[in-house]
C-alpha cells in the first residue's frame, strides 16, 4: 500500500514537473542604437522561433541611447520562422503614416511603439509590426494622429473612434522642428 502511495506521488510529481516545463519559456534581449540593426535582429531571432514581447527606447548603462526589444520563445511551441517583423522608425509623422498603411496593407499587425535617439535619426517614433505567416493575414487601415496639444488630440481620438478605429499606441515625440507632440496609432481591420 505505501510502495502504490509512493509511486502514485512519484507519478503526479513527474506529470507537474513536465507541464511546468512545458510552461517555461526562454527570452532573448535585443539592444542598438540603429533601428535599421533592430530589424534584422528580431527577424533572425524570429527564424529561431522567437516572438515579440515588449519594447522601450531610453538611455542604458553601457550602451547610450538604445531601443531595447524583448522576445520570448516556448520551447513547447516550437514555430520556426512563423513570425515576420517590420520596424518602422522616423521623426516626421507624415512618413510614419504612410509608412504604417503600406505595412497594414501588407498585412502586418501593430505591435508596440517608443521614442529614442538613434545614432543618425535623432529623436525618432519607432513602431514595431509583426506578421503571421501561418494565418490569413487581415489586412489593416491605420491612421496616426500626432498634436502637440492634448485637447487637439482627445477630439481627433473621439473622431477616430466614431469611425471604427481602436486606438493601440501612444507616445510623447520631439518631432523635426523641435517642438513636443503626442503621437497616437489607431486601427481598423479593412477587408480585402
Amino acid at each position: 500500500m505505501i510502495f502504490r502511495v509512493c509511486l502514485t506521488m512519484f507519478l503526479l510529481l513527474g506529470v507537474a514537473n513536465a507541464q511546468e516545463a512545458a510552461r517555461r519559456l526562454e527570452y532573448r534581449l535585443l539592444a542598438t542604437n540603429k533601428t535599421s540593426t533592430m530589424q534584422k535582429e528580431m527577424n533572425q531571432a524570429a527564424d529561431s522561433g522567437f516572438r515579440y514581447s515588449g519594447v522601450m527606447g531610453g538611455e542604458t548603462s553601457f550602451g547610450g541611447s538604445e531601443a531595447v526589444v524583448i522576445m520570448h520563445r516556448d520551447p513547447a511551441n516550437e514555430s520556426r520562422e512563423r513570425f515576420q517583423y517590420k520596424l518602422l522608425a522616423t521623426n516626421k509623422t507624415s512618413t510614419m503614416q504612410k509608412e504604417l498603411q503600406e505595412a497594414g496593407d501588407a498585412g502586418f499587425e501593430y505591435k508596440g511603439q517608443t521614442v529614442f535617439s538613434s545614432t543618425f535619426g535623432g529623436k525618432e517614433v519607432v513602431v514595431i509590426l509583426e506578421k503571421d505567416r501561418e494565418s490569413a493575414a487581415t489586412h489593416w487601415e491605420y491612421k496616426l494622429l500626432a498634436t502637440s496639444r492634448t485637447s487637439t488630440m482627445q477630439k481627433e481620438l473621439s473622431e477616430a473612434g466614431a469611425q471604427g478605429f481602436a486606438f493601440v499606441g501612444v507616445t510623447v515625440a520631439e518631432t523635426a522642428l523641435g517642438g513636443k507632440e503626442v503621437v497616437s496609432i489607431l486601427r481598423r481591420s479593412r477587408a480585402r
